[in-house]
């Protein structure tokens, strides 16, 4: 069940999901996420902060779309293979996820690196999604539409970490509390510490992917050295800013991440509750009636 709704967590567009590409591709602009939103609401106001909201919603909406369409193909698969009644195990439901996100990137990634490269855009040289989309293959062919690929597809694994995460903190906070179940407070408090393990761990190959797709204002371009992949940007961040460099912007996507992701978990585990009372409630009424 988990695998289906990992999605979810990169859905719900809202002002700070453009925070950390803001940060992390201007860190010598934004000193941090309070100091990022303060200073585009001062200079574009609150419509700011939704920057590019529409390219943000095709870009999720595709990506969920593709991910919902590979992960129906490959579990249907590996079902279709298995005795009949056999259950698929935990292992195998991340394996079957990671490899549902890795296609679902390979065919939605030139919706995200348009996406980011028009939230980037400083003011007086943004445009449309179109007119950014023809801009990139005019000027660096049509590979240009897939930059970042491989650091989002080391990404998929994000999912499977907080999982494991989180799986793990709730069998120590149950033996703990000495629980049989969670509440939905713990629910939320350890779904948020798991993908904050999580963020932490990936967060580097997050921050060399934005900076993959992002293109440099005009007046820095001709200072600036194109990335030529991951490892470089890793590498020159590095060397500039320190190894808090790999960390620039976090604050802001750990923030968005912990609430959709705490959320996520908190609301799985309600609706697996209530499924099984129903499931029980419909047995009782079945034999009653038969009865």
């Amino acid at each position: 069940m988990f695998s289906v709704l990992t999605p979810a967590c990169k859905s719900g567009q809202n002002p700070l999901p453009t925070r950390p590409i803001q940060t992390s591709t201007n860190p010598d602009v934004y000193q941090s996420t309070t100091d990022a939103v303060q200073k585009i609401i001062r200079t574009e106001g609150i419509p700011g902060l939704y920057a590019r909201l529409l390219s943000g919603l095709l870009g999720t909406a595709s990506q969920n779309f593709a991910y919902f369409y590979w992960y129906t193909f490959i579990r249907s698969g590996y079902i279709n293979r298995q005795p009949a009644g056999a259950a698929i195990s935990t292992l195998m439901e991340l394996l079957i996820g990671a490899g549902a996100g890795a296609l679902a990137q390979i065919f939605t990634i030139p919706v995200a690196v348009v996406t980011t490269r028009q939230q980037t855009m400083p003011l007086g040289e943004q445009q449309d999604l179109k007119s950014t989309a023809q801009e990139i293959v005019r000027e660096e062919g049509w590979t240009g539409l897939w930059k970042g690929l491989k650091p989002s597809l080391v990404l998929v694994i994000n999912p499977a970490i907080t999982y494991g995460m989180y799986s793990r903190i709730q069998e120590l906070v149950l033996k703990a509390f000495k629980r049989k179940d969670m509440t939905p407070g713990l629910m939320f408090l350890v779904g948020a510490l798991a993908k904050t393990l999580a963020t932490v761990v990936t967060y580097p190959y997050i921050m060399a992917k934005v900076r993959l797709q992002w293109k440099p204002s005009k007046k820095d371009a001709e200072t600036h050295k194109p990335y030529t992949g991951a490892t470089d940007v890793l590498k020159r961040v590095m060397a500039k800013e320190g190894v808090s460099g790999w960390y620039t912007g976090m604050q802001a996507q750990i923030t968005k991440a912990v609430i959709l992701q705490a959320l996520l978990f908190m609301v799985k585990d309600q609706l697996e509750k209530y499924t099984i009372l129903l499931f029980a409630l419909l047995a009782r009424q079945k034999r009653t009636k038969i009865h």
